[in-house]
């Protein structure tokens, strides 16, 4: 099966149910929209600027991270990698 007819087939969740899962200080979440009063229209600064929050800490803190959205609706932010 072609990679691009599955991601194509595949439906977003509801909102409700969807997650951000993110990497924080050598933890791993998984945090609701709804918590993070975060949606569809949603940008990379919004869902940054909506962790800070969150987790009490300032913006500039997450401005390395990188976010991943996924075909199903979900997002992962995590720190970018670093090799060598």
């Amino acid at each position: 099966m072609l990679k691009g007819v599955t991601a194509m087939s595949q439906e977003l969740m509801p909102l409700e149910k969807r997650v951000v899962h993110v990497r924080f200080e050598g933890q791993s979440q998984d945090i609701a929209f709804g918590v993070l009063d975060i949606g569809d229209l949603s940008n990379d600064q919004d869902m940054k600027s909506a962790l800070a929050l969150h987790f009490n800490t300032p913006v500039p803190k997450f401005a390395s991270y990188m976010i991943e959205r996924h075909v199903n609706g979900n997002v992962t932010v995590r720190p970018e990698a670093v090799f060598g």
